[in-house]
């Protein structure tokens, strides 16, 4: 039954089932997904999940608490989803690869891990990558250092991508990222090779590139940097 408010105004029935903070951090990462940091609010989850304030502050503090459990959430599945390879470099790389893509369908998560850069499920991604260095013999004196390297660039290049999407997707004009790039080509283009031999050369491949694909060409230079270590 529809329950009405004074007013004569619907209000929408409540949730007969459960609630979870698992079902908290569901709804809000879909929230987030949808509109950004900013369509997160209490209010919009008590809609979502049928429920009422209290039911949620039962589960949760407030909305940075779920924004950090979700972004955690997120975190722990790429551990989780990860499959290990009987090379570490490999399991390495797709590690990598599975953050990258984490942050790029979820492009919030880079803002929280700017401000919360030691959530406990990063914490659990540096361990693994440092388990995977031992096992790739590098040295233990380099270890520390090249752990430190390789989240640094995942991170920092993963949350530039989101942030570079999200700018795009954001802007009031209808430019998409093939015409990002084009344009950023063309001015490239127009510089004089003599002064920018290098810029001038990369134009081709500024249109052309795929993130994805320079990104992990990075990990491969790093990869490759670990294996003079030993």
């Amino acid at each position: 039954m529809v329950k009405r408010t004074a007013a004569g105004s619907q209000r929408a029935p409540r949730r007969t089932e459960g609630l979870s903070r698992e079902l908290i951090v569901q709804a809000a990462t879909e929230l987030l997904d949808a509109g950004g940091e900013g369509a997160l609010t209490l209010r919009a989850l008590t809609a979502r999940l049928s429920t009422g304030y209290g039911a949620i502050y039962h589960h949760v503090a407030d909305k940075g608490d779920v924004l950090a459990a979700a972004t955690d959430d997120v975190i722990t599945r790429v551990l989780s989803g990860t499959v290990t390879d009987t090379d570490p470099r490999e399991t390495l790389r797709r590690l990598a690869l599975g953050l990258f893509d984490a942050i790029d369908a979820h492009p919030w998560i880079g803002a929280e891990l700017s401000r919360q850069p030691w959530r406990p499920a990063l914490l659990d991604f540096y361990e693994s990558i440092g388990r995977l260095l031992d096992a790739l013999a590098v040295p233990e004196q380099a270890r520390f250092d090249a752990a430190g390297t390789l989240m640094n660039y995942v991170l920092g290049v993963a949350a530039q991508n989101a942030a570079n999407a999200r700018h795009l997707t954001d802007s009031d004009s209808d430019t998409d990222r093939a015409a990002f790039l084009e344009t950023a080509a063309a001015r490239w283009a127009q510089l004089n090779p003599s002064q920018y031999p290098f810029v001038h050369a990369a134009v081709t491949r500024l249109r052309e590139h795929d993130d994805r694909d320079q990104f992990l060409a990075g990990v491969d230079i790093f990869l490759a940097g670990i294996a003079a270590l030993r």
